[in-house]
């Protein structure tokens, strides 16, 4: 997994509506929004193909004006959506922003619950080098979480490497609930993407190091240390990067961001150093703007935000 992984990045999982302040503003005082798509598997691949990559995002959305808006934003943004269910019986999810102050959901229900195991059945894997999950898939009920199962089963009989971010959403689970099942499925990927303050909270791994005792055998573990950096365990080798220094505006959507970042280098054969700088510089987009994904940064540099590298 250390050289060029020829093929597309391949992503499933909800994406919902997102209605979020045009401006770095609260929710109740807004007078501006904006409706965008959001969901942490299509920020995955919309990044990566910022960055030139071939990629592909699977899902449920319902048949209403919000799903068709849903797909033709990530489509816009270079993501393959051809996929893509639409399902005539069930809403598409919604969630609402409030810059510095969290998210409110609004998905009970919604069409991407119903991701299925026939859905993942349906899947093709032709060309497909990488499939990206997350635990929020986990976290949806129904039957979700047997769709996620299959995804990652399926990926492993055909040779497709599995790229999974913890991604653990206390609105949708308790630590207590969530520990469990997300180290399990942590355990049979290939690449994992975790905070170390999520790793604490989940398992009681403090470090960095503590996070890689629990995951000793995934081939490319990142732990993610907000502010501070990024550590890639790959077979004996740790590399740390330092984050950028940038003024934040929202930080959501920043983990996401680093994912389709360090995925596009990844596929672009990078040595582990440029795909962490490539994730760091992916989230600083992210974060200098309210919504999850920077459009008007698409394709740019993080040079054209100011930033300062911290010292390792």
């Amino acid at each position: 997994m250390q050289g060029v992984l020829r093929g597309a990045l391949l992503t499933a999982g909800e994406t919902m509506a997102m209605v979020a302040p045009a401006a770095a503003e609260r929710l109740e005082h807004a007078e501006v929004f904006r409706i965008d798509a959001g969901g942490a598997e299509s920020n995955v691949a919309a990044h990566a193909a910022a960055l030139g990559q071939l990629t592909a995002w699977f899902s449920r959305v319902g048949d209403d004006a919000l799903g068709r808006r849903v797909v033709s934003r990530v489509g816009a943004r270079g993501v393959d959506v051809s996929s893509v269910i639409v399902d005539a019986d069930h809403p598409t999810g919604l969630y609402l922003k409030d810059p510095g102050h969290g998210v409110a959901y609004y998905r009970a229900g919604s069409a991407a619950a119903q991701l299925s195991e026939a859905d993942a059945d349906g899947v093709g894997w032709d060309g497909v080098a990488v499939v990206h999950v997350s635990g929020i898939t986990a976290a949806l009920g129904g039957t979700a979480p047997a769709f996620l199962d299959r995804v990652i089963a399926r990926a492993r009989d055909a040779g497709v490497a599995v790229s999974f971010d913890v991604n653990h959403r206390a609105a949708l689970w308790s630590a207590d609930a969530a520990a469990t099942p997300l180290l399990a499925l942590a355990r049979r990927a290939d690449i994992v993407f975790v905070g170390r303050d999520e790793a604490e909270t989940l398992w009681g791994a403090a470090t960095a190091d503590a996070a890689r005792e629990l995951l000793p055998e995934t081939a490319q573990l990142i732990v993610k240390d907000g502010g501070v950096g990024a550590t890639l365990y790959s077979r004996d080798e740790r590399t740390f990067e330092p984050a950028r220094v940038v003024d934040v505006v929202e930080p959501v959507g920043a983990g996401d961001a680093f994912a389709g970042g360090y995925l596009a280098a990844l596929l672009a054969g990078a040595a582990s150093a440029e795909r962490l700088r490539a994730g760091h510089d992916r989230a600083a987009l992210a974060m200098a703007t309210t919504g999850d994904f920077p459009d008007d940064a698409a394709g740019s540099s993080v040079a054209d935000i100011p930033f300062e590298r911290t010292s390792p």
